[in-house]
């Protein structure tokens, strides 16, 4: 499935409209199904990058410059949490993304993405540490890296890199091909990967380089990707999906399978930002097809699976956050195939670096700027379907 001029392009006249509540600005929008309604609710971010909900409704964002902050959704930005990496905060690089552990209710343990220091250049790095949130400031207590990629670089871009748990405790995590493209046609190498690990940062069991004399990293689950920065794992529908940047085009939603390979650079459906070809064309033997992509680029990051009772009508399809164009994307989504798109509330807040579905069940925006903001976006008439 594909967008390329627009064709299967819902929703671009969508409505935009100023309206004070309380003193405060509103920004709503028509989508097919529901009327929505945005609100900002936390402002003065500095490049914000990944938000985790706590289970008592509070979230963890992370700041690319190296802050993690403790915010209350209702209350303002929230203090620094102390404990966090060093980080190098260079290009793209920088603090990425945050996840808890699937039993943070016991052990409170959060896992962070970010760029890392070593061998002389830097390479996508996953750490954890206990949450301490009570009397005084919150910091990570017993920080730890328990991953990093086998090869350092001194390039500034495609670290990825975005955490996600799956139902059996086994932490993927997304890692770009660094800016080397010809790095994620190699499965002993990192870049360009979707990673499996236990929650302890070693090789999962079944991955399909474990074992010796397999050739590949034993961490790897999938390869050939360019740089993805959205990943989310479908409880219902039992499955992974990811998303990540092309060059000029080419942006895809893949389906990572166990040890295949997505392409990435022999295929792909943009051009070299020159307007050279990419590799062979769109297609070769062995290598995977999108499930969906975009030409012209939309610059995607952040994704989220619809779930929960406030946006029925949504259930099970995916929403993306653009950069380049700034606004939500709705995909809708019929058994694991996107058969549909909606782009809502175009320029309206500015870069969308991260989505999720919050507690509440509504869906919550990380715009990447300097001033970057905490957006809740609800059904204008309570439900969506």
């Amino acid at each position: 499935m594909r967008t390329t001029t627009g064709w299967m392009v819902a929703g671009l006249a969508a409505v935009l409209a100023l309206v004070p509540v309380g003193g405060r600005a509103e920004i709503r929008a028509t989508a097919a199904a529901c009327d929505l309604v945005a609100e900002t609710r936390v402002g003065g971010f500095e490049h914000p990058w990944g938000l985790a909900f706590l289970p008592d409704g509070r979230a963890l964002v992370t700041e690319r410059p190296g802050r993690l902050r403790l915010v209350d959704p209702a209350g303002g930005i929230g203090p620094v949490v102390e404990g966090t990496p060093e980080v190098v905060a260079r290009g793209q690089g920088g603090l990425l993304d945050v996840a808890l552990h699937p039993d943070f209710a016991r052990n409170a343990l959060v896992y962070l993405s970010y760029s890392a220091a070593y061998d002389g250049g830097a390479g996508t790095a996953v750490a954890r540490g206990r949450l301490e949130s009570g009397p005084g400031r919150p910091r990570l207590a017993g920080l730890e890296t328990v991953f990093r990629i086998n090869r350092a670089s001194g390039t500034t871009r495609h670290f990825g890199s975005r955490l996600a748990f799956d139902p059996a405790g086994n932490l993927f995590v997304t890692v770009g091909d660094r800016g080397e493209d010809e790095r994620a046609q190699d499965p002993g190498d990192h870049a360009g990967s979707v990673l499996r690990l236990r929650d302890d940062g070693s090789p999962a069991p079944g991955n399909p380089f474990v074992g010796a004399g397999s050739g590949g990293a034993p961490e790897i689950w999938s390869y050939g990707h360019r740089n993805p920065q959205g990943m989310a794992w479908d409880r219902a529908g039992d499955r992974l999906w990811i998303v990540e940047h092309g060059a000029r085009g080419g942006d895809e939603i893949n389906l990572p399978q166990r040890g295949r390979n997505y392409g990435w650079p022999r295929i792909s459906y943009g051009v070299h930002y020159s307007g050279r070809p990419i590799g062979e064309g769109s297609r070769a033997p062995g290598l995977e097809q999108p499930a969906y992509y975009w030409d012209p680029s939309i610059a995607p990051s952040g994704l989220a699976v619809v779930a929960g009772p406030l946006f029925g009508a949504w259930r099970g399809d995916l929403l993306v956050g653009a950069l380049k164009d700034e606004m939500l994307v709705h995909l809708t989504v019929r058994d694991g195939h996107v058969v549909g798109e909606e782009r809502l509330f175009r320029r309206a807040f500015g870069r969308v670096r991260d989505v999720r579905i919050g507690p509440d069940g509504a869906i919550w925006l990380l715009t990447d700027e300097p001033a970057g903001a905490l957006i809740r976006i609800a059904p204008a008439a309570g439900r969506c379907g």
